[in-house]
């Protein structure tokens, strides 16, 4: 059977391949979208959406308990079934895709069910239900194939009922207690979404401290808010052996047991590159990630976009870049890809966002840095809050240029305080004319302020 030709073909639809096929067909090429699972990926389903349905849910919860000493007294009874209802019916369609697959084909994209490899240069095979299809590429492929939950080689956990994210979202009932493996974002955020509903945690994080990846103040501030919750941080002491004979056991590197009735593994991700024929194109299956330039392109005639790219698992880089793809793969004068800026915010209580460099990166870097932390608490904001008022802003400064590199918020809002300061980092504005701008009063934002007036520049 001959193959099929097409303009561009998209393997992997999670929010950047969904988005990148739609706007290629609508700008009149012919597409085909491929996906092994749900069109729409990780974010709609599993994460960025249920999720924050689950920790809104939670937020409200605590905002409760946080009545007595500045309003009165509340008598707060959590239901897990109003959360586990709005992430069925609202968010996932009971993890059913068809809105997507529809909106996708409306657009113009051709959608396909299977697991799609490359085969060489320009041409794309794709394993269906009913067979093999061979697709012949005009213009270009494009590779969007995600991650997956990483399960560390720990002794005993495979054969154990153990959960990651894709199974805690789709919960009708919460266990009495749970060990969560692994302290990044999304082990902490789940963490404690859950223990506000009543569950016992204990988080194991191998590294020395939760929230690896951010400043080292910003982790403090979110472990003493953890602690102050009941939530057992077990950090600095990886687990050895798991067991499990109707509820869990973790035996943890200094000898000490952690026992659960339930085991949640959020120890990162791991990339999908293993079985989509980069070796057909010349290129490495077993890298950590694959390569691209500024265009997104990988090599000729080939584009990725997405966590496998190495620049972010998020999905704002994914849409980020996909546009990037559309612009090249429709002649388009740029811009092209920027990294300089690169924002991501925890949404833990307090929230955390970070942009750019964080202190050990710049001097690692070789650059001229100075630092300030200004805490949260002691602005007019966090004086009328009161409860729950726990944060800093963190700024990071080139101090041979004048300008920023990085900054970290921390705090109820720390999200949203942190876009005045992506703007600043990616546009390099001056710290000097920084300073020299009105600050609401009175707002958390006004931290930055105070942060900027420490920097010494």
């Amino acid at each position: 059977m001959a193959a099929a030709e097409v303009d561009v073909v998209v393997i992997g639809l999670g929010p950047g391949g969904e988005h990148l096929a739609a706007s290629l067909a609508r700008e009149g090429l012919s597409v085909v979208g491929v996906d092994r699972r749900l069109v729409g990926g990780e974010c709609p389903y599993f994460g960025c959406i249920p999720t924050k349905m689950m920790i809104r849910a939670a937020d409200a919860l605590a905002e409760a308990r946080r009545v007595e000493g500045l309003a009165g007294v509340a008598d707060v009874h959590p239901h897990w079934d109003d959360v586990a209802g709005r992430i069925r019916d609202e968010a996932t369609d009971d993890w059913d895709d068809k809105v997507a697959v529809e909106r996708l084909e409306k657009a113009g994209a051709r959608f396909v069910r299977g697991h799609a490899r490359l085969a060489g240069p320009g041409r794309v095979t794709v394993q269906t239900a009913d067979g093999t299809q061979e697709l012949s590429v005009r213009r270009g492929v494009v590779l969007n194939t995600g991650t997956e939950p990483a399960v560390p080689p720990i002794d005993g956990l495979a054969g154990t009922p153990y959960w990651t994210n894709r199974d805690v979202v789709r919960l009708p009932e919460l266990p009495a207690s749970l060990a969560v493996l692994g302290g990044g974002a999304i082990g902490c955020e789940l963490a404690q979404s859950l223990a506000r509903f009543g569950v016992d945690v204990t988080i194991v994080e191998a590294g020395e401290r939760i929230l690896g990846p951010e400043e080292p103040e910003a982790s403090e501030v979110v472990t003493k808010a953890l602690e102050a919750e009941g939530i057992t941080v077990r950090a600095g002491v990886g687990a050895e052996q798991v067991s499990y004979d109707g509820a869990f056991s973790l035996r943890l590197a200094d000898g000490s047991t952690v026992g659960a009735s339930s085991l949640l593994v959020a120890a990162g991700r791991r990339m999908n590159l293993g079985d989509i024929g980069l070796d057909t194109v010349g290129l490495d299956p077993s890298a950590r990630s694959i390569e691209v330039d500024e265009r997104m392109r990988a090599s000729d005639g080939l584009w990725a976009v997405g966590d496998i790219t190495g620049k972010g698992a998020f999905t704002h880089i994914s849409m980020y870049q996909a546009n990037v793809a559309i612009r090249d793969l429709t002649g388009a004068d740029g811009p092209w890809a920027d990294y300089r800026a690169v924002s991501r915010v925890t949404f833990t209580d307090p929230e955390v966002g970070s942009v750019g460099m964080t202190e050990k990166q710049a001097r690692d870097a070789g650059l001229d840095v100075a630092t300030a932390v200004a805490p949260l608490p002691e602005s007019s904001r966090g004086w009328i809050h009161k409860v729950d008022n726990e944060g800093l802003v963190k700024v990071v400064a080139d101090a041979g240029r004048g300008v920023l590199v990085g900054a970290t918020t921390v705090g109820p809002a720390g999200g949203e305080i942190l876009g005045m300061l992506v703007t600043a980092v990616h546009a390099e504005v001056p710290v000097a004319t920084l300073r020299g701008m009105h600050f609401a009063y009175p707002t958390f934002h006004r931290t930055i302020e105070t942060a900027l007036g420490d920097l010494g520049l």
